[in-house]
């Protein structure tokens, strides 16, 4: 089992929220063993929003966690930064409405955890071990979990794009793999949302400098940095969404055509069985610019 880990110092980033088009604010600071990674609001500091299943409001094109009328979105990339890099408590707080956006992918923020430094605590982190199979699935939607030691993810996807097609990766996840192969990969939409998400209030801060967007043939924002960029950001969204858990799983995971949606009925599933005495589980077309 490994050891609970924290930042070494606090650190602070600054951008563009995707959604509201703000500018906004995070400060990630050390926090104690079993504190776990807890969201607070620079106007609202005495409500905590833990980064739990309790606090996710919703999955609808981010993922935002609140209590009563705090809220704090676009909380994924970071949490997926957090849980690639095996940071179990962090103490958070933002200067508006959601977390920034940045370029689009993990890799800011693995810098600037990298950079503050990353310090091993005492106590073990409280790992979730699979131990029997289980599925779920929404139409040709599905996620499958196995027993296994520590986490791999293999994730497929399939769009009728040219530029995306079927695209198919398994990781063993580890913090050295996560950083130079997960974290650069950027989020992804296709510009016929684009009015759709405005009209809703959406998407106001997004842009070619922190998105992959296409059209109905091409890629409109330059080079990709993978050629299999959007099945890489997939990998990304599902480990930020994991983290909801509080604690890292262990097991193989295998997605296919799944998406924020089906990644919360997966996690809301690991962590009501959780909940029980026993500490092992037993149990038996989403729009793109989502995290």
């Amino acid at each position: 089992m490994r050891p609970q880990k924290t930042l070494r110092t606090p650190v602070s980033i600054e951008g563009i929220g995707l959604h509201t088009g703000h500018p906004v604010r995070a400060t990630f600071r050390p926090a104690p063993e079993d504190h776990g990674i807890v969201f607070r609001r620079e106007d609202h500091p005495s409500v905590a929003l833990p980064a739990l299943p309790g606090s996710a409001l919703g999955f609808d094109h981010a993922t935002t966690l609140g209590a009563g009328a705090v809220q704090v979105g676009t909380v994924e990339h970071a949490l997926s930064a957090a849980c690639g890099l095996g940071i179990d408590n962090l103490d958070i707080e933002v200067r508006g409405d959601e977390l920034p956006i940045l370029d689009g992918s993990a890799l800011p923020f693995v810098r600037l955890f990298q950079a503050a430094g990353i310090e091993r605590q005492q106590r073990p982190a409280r790992v979730l071990a699979i131990e029997r199979r289980t599925e779920v699935r929404r139409g040709d939607k599905s996620i499958t979990v196995r027993p296994g030691r520590g986490l791999t993810i293999t994730y497929e996807i399939d769009f009728p794009h040219r530029a995306i097609g079927h695209q198919s990766m398994t990781l063993h996840v580890e913090p050295e793999t996560y950083a130079s192969r997960i974290a650069p990969a950027r989020t992804f939409g296709f510009t016929h949302e684009i009015h759709y998400l405005r009209e809703r209030g959406l998407a106001r801060g997004g842009s070619l400098q922190n998105a992959i967007v296409l059209d109905e043939q091409n890629i409109l924002s330059g080079p990709l940095r993978f050629a299999d960029e959007f099945v890489r950001h997939k990998i990304l969204d599902l480990l930020g969404d994991l983290a909801l858990l509080g604690r890292p799983v262990e097991g193989r995971i295998h997605a296919r055509k799944a998406g924020h949606a089906l990644h919360a009925e997966l996690v809301r599933a690991l962590a009501g069985e959780a909940a029980r005495p026993a500490a092992a589980v037993a149990f038996g077309a989403e729009p793109s610019f989502a995290g």
